[in-house]
C-alpha cells in the first residue's frame, strides 16, 4: 500500500499535468480561432473568383479548343498529397485510399503516382502503379 508522500506527489502530479493540458486547450483554441476566422474572410474572394470562372467558361466556345475535347486516355498522372507527420492519420488514410480508387478506374491507361509527403509515398510504394518520386521529376526537368 502506498505510505501518504507517495499519494501526496501522484496528487501533485496529476494537478501538474491538468494545467499542462488545460494551457494547450487553450492554445489550441486560440490557434483553431484563427483559422476559422481566416476562412470566414476568404469567402467573399472565394465567392467572386466563383462568379468570375463561371462567368468565364459560359461565354468559352469550347468546339474547336483542344484541352476541352473528349479523347481517349493514354496516360493518366494523379498527384497525391499528404502530410509527412503530425496528428492527421484520418485524413492521411483517406486521401491515400481515394488516389488508389482513382487509380483503380483508370486500370487501362498507363497510370503514375505523383506522391507529395512522406506518409502518400508509403501507402503507395507497394501498389502496382508507376510511381514518380518529385525529386527525381524535379531533378529530370532541371537537366532539359
Amino acid at each position: 500500500m502506498a505510505n501518504l508522500k507517495e499519494i501526496r506527489n501522484r496528487i501533485t502530479s496529476v494537478n501538474s499535468t491538468m494545467q499542462i493540458t488545460s494551457a494547450m486547450k487553450m492554445v489550441s483554441a486560440a490557434k483553431l480561432k484563427r483559422a476559422q476566422d481566416a476562412i470566414t474572410q476568404m469567402r467573399p474572394y472565394a465567392q467572386k473568383l466563383q462568379e468570375i470562372l463561371g462567368n468565364l467558361t459560359s461565354s468559352l466556345d469550347t468546339s474547336d479548343n483542344v484541352y476541352a475535347q473528349e479523347r481517349e486516355l493514354k496516360n493518366v498522372l494523379i498527384v497525391g498529397i499528404n502530410s509527412n507527420r503530425g496528428l492527421c492519420g484520418g485524413f492521411n488514410n483517406n486521401v491515400a485510399k481515394k488516389v488508389k480508387l482513382i487509380a483503380a478506374e483508370h486500370k487501362n491507361s498507363n497510370v503514375n503516382i505523383l506522391p507529395v509527403g512522406k506518409k502518400m509515398a508509403d501507402a503507395i510504394k507497394n501498389t502496382d502503379f508507376g510511381i514518380i518520386y518529385p525529386l527525381k521529376l524535379f531533378l529530370k526537368l532541371r537537366k532539359t
